[in-house]
């Protein structure tokens, strides 16, 4: 038997936060819908993930952060149309989506891959499909909508989010445009 205790683990992702007024109006849309089906993901939890890293050692924290610092930024805020509801079968979410990303947000994205490859947090990385989770647990095809989505995220800094007991927190944030 091994004495060692493991190493605490935390659970991290990159994302963009949405403001307030931003969750609250995302909120009352989904409210609208008059959805029977699904877990509705927090209002204070929505977001736009950039990078989920999953597992990550406490010890290793302080390094993520400042290969993150390093990653280079779009340098004007991110302005991201959430304008499509959609249903991902597999992963079992409506969400909303961009119907087209902007290219400042693909670029970050990639930017903060190549950031973190030397810590070999993913096998192999996922695709980018920028979105915001509405319910989890959604198993029926998209609802139709009495006003379609028209929303914009408006971002001016980045992330290191912990996910814990169902709960979002930033442990550290990054400004897009540099001072």
């Amino acid at each position: 038997m091994s004495d060692e205790t493991p190493e605490p683990v935390k659970r991290l992702f990159f994302a963009l936060s949405c403001s307030p007024e931003q969750r609250k109006a995302i909120g009352h849309w989904r409210a609208a819908l008059q959805l029977r089906n699904g877990r509705p993901v927090p209002v204070e939890n929505f977001h736009l993930t950039l990078l989920f890293l999953g597992a990550v050692g406490v010890a290793q924290i302080g390094e993520v952060c400042t290969a993150a610092a390093k990653v280079r930024v779009p340098g004007e805020p991110l302005r991201i149309a959430l304008d499509r509801l959609d249903v991902w079968r597999r992963a079992g979410a409506l969400v909303l989506a961009p119907e087209q990303a902007p290219p400042e947000l693909l670029r970050l994205v990639y930017a903060l891959e190549q950031a973190m490859l030397p810590f070999g947090f993913e096998d192999a990385p996922k695709e980018f499909r920028p979105h915001l989770t509405l319910m989890r647990d959604y198993r029926t095809p998209a609802p139709e909508s009495p006003t379609p989505p028209e929303f914009f995220l408006r971002a001016d800094r980045f992330a290191l989010f912990e996910s814990h007991k169902g709960r979002y927190r930033a442990l550290a944030e990054w400004p897009l445009v540099p001072a």
